[in-house]
């Protein structure tokens, strides 16, 4: 048999009493362990933190900042992967085939080498 709504509410609520119950319960356990502790090591409001002089100096207010937005359009391409190297050298110089040649590459084509020379396959 299903219980009714309002036999579950009062199911709640008895559940509710008995947790704060159960919470009472605990922290008097609680206060009496801290008291002890207290007595024990003679600490005071202060070492506890709850003396009248403040523990650290009282922090300024924070100021807003704008941040700067990079604008950005509606249909940008996603960035791309580092190109893929087609072109190297003895020294370790390497060159994708796109954007401006480098140094050591224009200089070889200009002494005489072929592009296919340097080709990685």
């Amino acid at each position: 048999m299903t219980k009714s709504y309002s036999q579950i509410m009062q199911q709640i609520d008895g559940l509710k009493q008995q947790a704060d119950k159960a919470r009472r319960k605990e922290v008097e356990g609680v206060v009496a362990r801290i008291r002890q502790a207290i007595s024990v090591y003679s600490l005071t409001a202060d070492d506890l933190g709850f003396g009248n002089k403040p523990s650290k100096p009282a922090a300024k207010p924070a100021v807003a900042v704008p941040v700067k937005r990079r604008k950005t359009r509606k249909n940008a391409k996603p960035a791309k992967a580092p190109g893929i190297v087609k072109f190297r050298n003895d020294s370790g110089g390497t060159w994708g085939g796109r954007g401006k040649r480098p140094d050591w590459l224009r200089a070889a084509l200009a002494s005489g080498k072929q592009l296919s020379d340097y080709l990685v396959k």
